[in-house]
């Protein structure tokens, strides 16, 4: 097994000095040598990153993973998958480990502000935090958990916003945190907290995990705004615009209509300019990324537009079954916009 680097808390500082002069070396150009798109995922979170139980890794993080090495290779299965916890997922993309961020992260100022680290644009999934209760406690709402204990993962923004909200609203809390999804859940399920408060995402997940997931109760309210969306090194603009416009090129195919299963015979036919530009049919839109001009339509090839995507990881047909919500397409009552390619 790979070892991989940890760096110190001493060392984060350090790193995400160097993080802008390594990154200009061109990320892009590194992976196409590498022959690989290194990706950061979570160490296991059902729905978004999580091996299977053959061993593949599955989810909507891994999904952008392998649409980010279908862009650039025009095979999704060039990436290998580095699962990372909270406490090193930023250093190890300081460092150069991994090339981005695929990881259920969410986009604040702080860590697009301070770290040599950006969002480069595009928000993979909106979310926002709440509480997981115990059914037989009839708690209907966070604001009925004065003295509860709640537990929540460690290095996450989840904490930050408990405390928020407990002072807020005037209410007293122990805060007991975890590394780890699965610690999490063994924690709940042995009583050892009232409550589990992090993205709702993630609580639907560990729901699912519980050995009887009809005694967990997600409570309606969120507490904040949560966008998780792809993570890189700041100072390489250029892979910045092949991860964020790997993300666009899913969106604008749902919008079209343009679907793995049509995608060959819409390139063939395009039945709009916008369609033409996307899929590679007029104008070099790919190879201003660095990319071949059908990296859109093996993305939709391979891997699937934006809506596929979201339905067999975390919607419909899979067991998380989420509603598209904030997910939809703007036009469909959602807030998933990508800019258009012309």
């Amino acid at each position: 097994m790979r070892t991989r680097t940890v760096l110190t808390a001493m060392g984060i500082a350090m790193a995400g000095m160097l993080a802008t002069q390594f990154s200009h070396a061109g990320t892009l150009e590194n992976v196409k040598k590498r022959g690989e798109l290194r990706c950061g995922v979570s160490d296991g979170l059902a729905g978004f990153s999580a091996p299977d139980a053959k061993g593949r890794w599955q989810g909507i993080d891994t999904e952008m993973c392998r649409a980010v090495a279908t862009a650039v290779f025009g095979n999704p299965e060039k990436v290998t998958f580095v699962p990372l916890p909270n406490s090193e997922r930023f250093t190890a993309l300081q460092s150069g480990e991994v090339d981005m961020l695929s990881r259920n992260t969410t986009w604040s100022a702080s860590r697009d502000n301070s770290m040599g680290l950006s969002f480069p644009g595009g928000v993979l999934f909106y979310d926002g935090q709440g509480f997981l209760v115990h059914k037989d406690a009839g708690v209907t709402s966070p604001k009925e958990l004065d003295g509860a204990t709640v537990c929540t993962q460690s290095g996450s923004t989840s904490e930050m916003n408990m405390a928020d909200f407990f002072a807020s609203h005037n209410l007293h809390y122990q805060a007991v945190t975890f590394e780890s999804p699965a610690q999490l859940l063994a924690a709940f399920e042995g009583s050892r907290c009232d409550s589990i408060s992090i993205d709702s995402s993630q609580l639907a997940a560990l729901r699912s995990q519980l050995k009887d997931p009809n005694s967990g109760v997600i409570l309606p309210e969120m507490i904040s705004k949560e966008p998780l969306a792809p993570m890189v090194r700041r100072g390489d603009e250029a892979w910045g615009k092949v991860v964020s416009w790997t993300l666009y090129a899913m969106l604008n195919a749902e919008e079209m209509g343009i679907t793995s299963k049509n995608v060959d015979a819409l390139t063939a036919a395009p039945k709009s300019p916008d369609m033409a530009r996307l899929l590679g049919k007029d104008g070099d839109f790919g190879k201003q990324l660095g990319l071949s001009n059908d990296w859109a339509h093996n993305i939709v090839k391979n891997v699937g537009n934006y809506g596929e995507i979201f339905d067999r990881t975390v919607g419909e047909h899979s067991p998380l079954k989420l509603a598209r919500g904030k997910n939809a397409l703007w036009n469909a009552g959602g807030f998933q916009y990508a800019p258009p390619v012309r």
